[in-house]
């Protein structure tokens, strides 16, 4: 089970949101560099990093920043937030992101996630955020009107090469994950899946770890907020 960490810079400072509203953030004193200092030195291999500003503009805002963590730590980042086009996956992939996540645009344009997954082998993620079964795009601001399954069933043989659920329901809110419809997506999945979204103790881990398709888990406000122990969740990286 691979752990994530979570890093979601926004004005270049580490915040949290709640389900996904900006006005809803709580900032905090370190910086992003020093958060992702902090997790190399505990021992974690793997890295979750959102990019808010590139969420809201649709560039790379802070690709310096996330060059500088990828230059200082020898991390398997991946990384999401407003990756709307082949140059910008490009960037990335430049710099040494392990996985560049695609979300809004890929759900928006099928032939644009078919083509990154062509240009880009095993390097493209798909982040399904939804509600109530139903797919958000546009910072969680749209409904899609499309039930996240059969949307995966239609991308399913598009190379895509892991995928991160998240229950918009539960992020931020440290009330567990969806565990059952994050499982439904990982039984129909061609790709492992990873658990995103309302991790609140180190149970959650354990019982991400008996279910089939699952590749790894995103742990974010628990750590901030003190709720896990960075000592005991390294414990369950592997």
């Amino acid at each position: 089970m691979k752990i994530f960490p979570a890093i979601d810079i926004k004005d270049k400072k580490c915040v949290r949101l709640v389900k996904g509203d900006f006005d809803n953030k709580t900032e905090y004193e370190v910086s992003p560099v020093e958060q992702a200092g902090k997790y190399k030195d505990h021992g974690f291999k793997n890295l979750h990093i959102v990019d808010l500003d590139g969420a809201l503009t649709g560039e790379t805002v802070n690709l310096d920043v996330i060059k500088d963590i990828v230059g200082k730590f020898n991390l398997k980042v991946e990384v999401g937030g407003g990756i709307r086009n082949l140059d910008s996956i490009k960037k990335y992939a430049d710099i040494g992101i392990e996985k560049i996540i695609l979300g809004s645009a890929a759900i928006k344009d099928k032939i644009f996630l078919k083509e990154a997954c062509q240009k880009f082998p095993n390097k493209i993620a798909l982040g399904l955020d939804a509600k109530d079964g139903y797919l958000s795009v546009s910072g969680w601001k749209e409904n899609s009107n499309q039930l996240a399954l059969d949307y995966l069933n239609e991308v399913n043989d598009y190379g895509v090469s892991r995928i991160i659920y998240t229950d918009i329901n539960k992020d931020g809110m440290k009330q567990s994950p969806n565990f059952d419809e994050t499982s439904k997506i990982a039984s129909k999945s061609n790709c492992p899946v990873i658990i995103s979204g309302g991790v609140s103790s180190i149970g959650d881990i354990k019982k991400a770890k008996g279910l089939k398709n699952i590749e790894g888990i995103i742990v974010g406000k628990a750590i901030y907020d003190g709720d896990i122990k960075l000592e005991e969740l390294v414990e369950e990286d592997a």
